[in-house]
């Protein structure tokens, strides 16, 4: 009787507060589950994609707002039941200022233990949003070179030429070099000797690279015609002939082999020499 009486006065004192608390708590959840289930169709639409699509630049793409959807879907428990809270307190005319206060004292802790995960989180985000790089592309960040196999929240994984794999903090990028967005170029200096005709090496040079782009198995991998840039370099030993090629983005290192096997071959079989460093040394003698 003693319990069923105190439950009675509570109600009758606080009873309308207690309603209020648990149609907010309900509220918030229904309210929550919406938005849950709205970014969770948006991931199932862009997870379709991501299987479906066999382009790297859609499956790119697609994988870049699937991770974006998750930290949404972060920010909006956050953000929903920090408001369910001051709610409650407010209605039970619960005082905010020693709870901001602690949350505050709280919060700076927290962000002085975690202030490096913070700051890769914020760079991922950012990352992500700006679309800085994507899956496939070749970079360069924080001096390491390699293909983008992952962009998560704290870390970006890359592979380099030898296998090896990478995790690069996304705080620690400060510049990141994209070698492969939307087209690359392929800059070459071809060296000669100095008795070497150069208009007939530059012609030489820009025959073959011309050649090369015309070549119907090369042909796809360039976005214009080579140009021929003329002397570059007056070198100790040679003298640099350098031409310029814009190709595709991933065919950059592809198309220079194949450019140097053929441009070596070609140089011998106009007689035009490639020259290797030398040294002239003269001997003084004392008289």
């Amino acid at each position: 009787d003693d319990i069923a009486e105190w439950i009675g006065d509570r109600w009758t004192d606080h009873g309308g507060e207690i309603l209020a608390t648990i149609a907010v708590v309900i509220g918030a959840w229904v309210i929550l589950g919406i938005l849950k289930r709205a970014v969770g169709r948006w991931e199932a639409r862009l997870e379709s994609d991501l299987h479906e699509s066999t382009e790297v630049a859609d499956r790119a793409r697609a994988q870049r707002l699937v991770t974006i959807s998750d930290v949404l879907r972060i920010v909006l428990s956050i953000a929903v039941w920090v408001i369910v809270v001051l709610t409650i307190m407010a209605l039970w005319g619960l005082p905010m200022s020693p709870f901001i206060a602690v949350g505050t004292t709280v919060g700076v802790a927290v962000g002085f233990g975690a202030q490096d995960l913070v700051r890769d989180v914020i760079a991922g985000f950012l990352i992500l949003v700006e679309d800085q790089y994507a899956l496939g592309d070749v970079v360069s960040i924080a001096g390491v070179t390699g293909s983008v196999e992952s962009i998560q929240l704290r870390s970006t994984v890359l592979r380099d030429l030898e296998g090896n794999r990478h995790f690069v903090p996304n705080g620690q990028i400060k510049v990141a070099s994209n070698l492969t967005s939307e087209f690359s170029r392929l800059v070459l200096d071809i060296p000669v000797s100095y008795d070497t005709d150069l208009d007939v090496a530059m012609r030489v040079v820009s025959d073959e690279a011309l050649s090369l782009a015309a070549d119907e198995e090369w042909s796809r991998r360039f976005l214009a015609d080579p140009e021929m840039l003329g002397v570059n370099k007056l070198d100790s030993s040679a003298v640099n002939i350098r031409v310029l090629m814009t190709l595709t983005p991933d065919d950059r290192w592809l198309v220079k082999r194949e450019f140097l096997r053929r441009i070596k071959n070609r140089l011998d079989a106009e007689g035009i020499e490639i020259p290797f460093d030398q040294v002239v040394m003269r001997m003084r003698s004392e008289e």
